[in-house]
């Protein structure tokens, strides 16, 4: 396919995601299933126009003067992807299966890309709904914060301790533009992919297969190396789902102490047995809910792990269509269940023991509110600062996050070129 048709089949599928609220990757498939004869590069030109327009969507609607499908993917073609005017007209007059060709309207604003008089969370590309919670929580950042979340994410990958470390692995794959993370000890970065590029399948080198590194954003590599800088012994993944932290947790820990890895439900452990596999852990036990209480888990934990559900407004970057399909009603309904979480995994503290919440949002209603009603209920725990002991932990010069008053951390892509990520500490104080 020439990029002419390729446009216009990114304007069909954009239309039918925008139409009927589904998730990207299923319109991508379900387009892909009618249309046999696009090739995988197509495919993946098709899907980065998508994805691209998703992440822009506001600034391009007020640009273009539309809210329509056509001109988020012409938008995105001639500015996001930087062909200009020119190259856009050349597309659309290449092709035959091209769209329309662009009016003199479109050519107009395309010129003139003008964000003057926009409103803050246009400029942002954050929902409406949301942006009192932005502009409350970031202040005079709140739209750089806002248009980092709305750029495309590198790609992270957690070096496996148990199996070597950074530089092996470096080494090893010298074919790939790797760089460590600036942070995390244990990371490592690829660029993202520009345009119609290709990033690279890491799961199929043979570092993956042999269990050298897993995928994580470095934020959630921080978050496993704040834990296990406390030393515990006895630790408690209660929210594991495909078990990432686990893996982490298992890493840094060198196959010492307990781990036992739970999650709510028993489909989302399902990938952990593999990944357990290939890495080396061995001191990991999986409590299928189904199958084990945590009964005798009650108040042993040197340390209990929460990394609870929640809006996901800090994963913009790499699920963009997740920033127009969350809803009030939805997030009302993670703020009950992260209540539910921290009530019923709180237990298995023990006392001086540890209490680790996280979440991959930037939402203070599900940060440091969640924590401050939390502590109102339950005197038996205090607020740990981590901006006391950031620089211990990941050096002096390392990015430093937004730190509330009790000494919480907030990661963000414009803060720490990381993930929205949110990373609580609690104490349980000691008996008598």
């Amino acid at each position: 396919m020439k990029d002419g048709g390729r446009l216009a089949a990114a304007i069909d599928v954009l239309t039918e995601v925008d139409t009927y609220r589904r998730p990207v990757q299923d319109g991508l498939k379900e387009w892909g299933r009618r249309n046999r004869f696009a090739g995988s590069g197509d495919r993946l030109v098709i899907g980065n126009l998508v994805f691209d327009a998703l992440r822009h969507k506001l600034s391009l609607s007020h640009i273009m003067g539309s809210t329509g499908a056509r001109a988020h993917i012409l938008a995105t073609y001639a500015l996001t992807w930087e062909f200009g005017v020119d190259g856009l007209v050349a597309a659309l007059a290449d092709d035959r299966f091209a769209p329309e060709p662009a009016t003199a309207e479109e050519r107009a604003r395309l010129e003139s890309a003008d964000l003057d008089g926009a409103a803050d969370h246009v400029r942002a590309d954050v929902p409406e709904w949301l942006w009192s919670q932005f502009a409350a929580a970031y202040g005079a950042d709140a739209v750089a914060e806002g248009q980092a979340l709305a750029r495309r994410a590198p790609i992270d990958l957690r070096v496996n301790r148990l199996k070597g470390d950074r530089d092996r692995v470096i080494r090893r794959m010298g074919h790939l533009p790797l760089e460590p993370t600036p942070i995390s000890p244990v990371g490592l970065r690829l660029p993202p992919a520009r345009a119609k590029d290709k990033a690279p399948h890491v799961q199929a080198e043979e570092g993956f297969r042999k269990g050298w590194f897993e995928l994580q954003d470095e934020a959630s590599q921080l978050a496993a190396l704040v834990a296990t800088s406390l030393a515990p012994t006895q630790v408690l993944d209660y929210c594991a789902g495909g078990g990432g932290k686990t893996l982490a947790l298992a890493g840094e820990l060198g196959n010492r102490g307990q781990i036992y890895a739970h999650d709510a439900l028993k489909l989302r452990l399902a990938p952990i047995y593999e990944r357990l596999q290939r890495s080396g852990a061995r001191n990991v036990q999986v409590r299928d809910p189904q199958a084990a209480t945590l009964d005798d888990l009650k108040d042993r934990m040197d340390l209990v792990f929460l990394d609870v559900p929640c809006s996901g407004t800090g994963v913009w970057r790499r699920r963009p269509d997740s920033k127009w399909r969350v809803t009030e009603n939805a997030l009302q309904g993670r703020l009950r269940e992260q209540s539910q979480v921290l009530d019923a995994a709180c237990g298995f503290v023990r006392p001086g023991g540890h209490l680790l919440y996280a979440t991959c949002s930037l939402l203070p209603c599900e940060n440091q509110q969640q924590l401050g009603a939390f502590l109102a209920r339950n005197a038996a725990f205090e607020p740990v600062s981590l901006g006391e002991r950031w620089g211990a932990l990941f050096g002096e010069d390392a990015a430093r996050p937004r730190f509330s008053e009790e000494g919480y951390a907030t990661l963000s892509p414009a803060t720490t070129g990381t993930d929205g990520f949110f990373i609580g500490l609690l104490r349980r104080r000691e008996e008598g």
